[in-house]
């Protein structure tokens, strides 16, 4: 039963991630983001990620959720890590912050130490400019944010995409909640390119 449902879940992210690279070419850099906190938003946007870099891609997962990063726990990263922050604020170049996984083709780039700025970090500058940059790197850019209904960091982040995609807890947000939502993200320059209905 738990091989079944293993499998089945492996299917699904294969579907995301055909449908990802049938969006069109022009959809390289891609923000995940949610309504609230725990509806599986980075496990999601982390699943698609490595299933693009399986597939034969070179993929960069960006872990932007500056505020409250679950990432570098969940993986047991240990001992001082640099990450985004580090970066953005002037602290480390970007070479110092891309880490390698154990998949390969799979980047990673963590979210580092909690600013006291998070928003003004990734609308700055710097930002933008590495992910001009990383374009030129990767296939693909998956960009993890924290929950938009918390507050505008992926409003921010978004300017500098191709598209956004909106992980959404089955039974658990209200239909109002996510037009509010789909609605803040329609004022960015960002197309909403698809929803991923979770833990049904």
């Amino acid at each position: 039963m738990v091989w079944k449902k293993i499998f089945e879940v492996m299917k699904r992210i294969k579907i995301l991630r055909t449908n990802i690279e049938f969006s069109g070419e022009e959809n390289k850099v891609l923000v995940f983001t949610s309504c609230t906190p725990n509806e599986g938003k980075s496990t999601v946007s982390l699943s698609v990620a490595s299933s693009l870099a399986e597939s034969g891609k070179k993929v960069l997962f960006i872990d932007a959720d500056l505020r409250k990063s679950v990432l570098a726990g969940r993986h047991r990263v240990q001992g001082e890590l640099k990450g985004l922050s580090h970066f953005l604020s002037g602290r480390a170049k970007v070479e110092d912050v891309v880490c390698k996984t154990q998949i390969e083709g799979l980047m990673v780039i963590f979210a580092g130490i909690v600013p006291p700025n998070p928003a003004e970090l990734l609308g700055s500058r710097q930002f933008k400019d590495m992910i001009r940059v990383v374009r030129d790197v990767y296939d693909y850019i998956i960009i993890d944010t924290p929950p938009l209904g918390r507050v505008i960091d992926c409003a921010v982040v978004a300017d500098s995409c191709d598209g956004t995609v909106i992980v959404i807890e089955s039974g658990s947000i209200s239909y109002h909640f996510v037009q509010e939502i789909k609605g803040q993200l329609e004022k960015t320059n960002c197309p909403i390119i698809g929803a991923i209905l979770n833990k049904v």
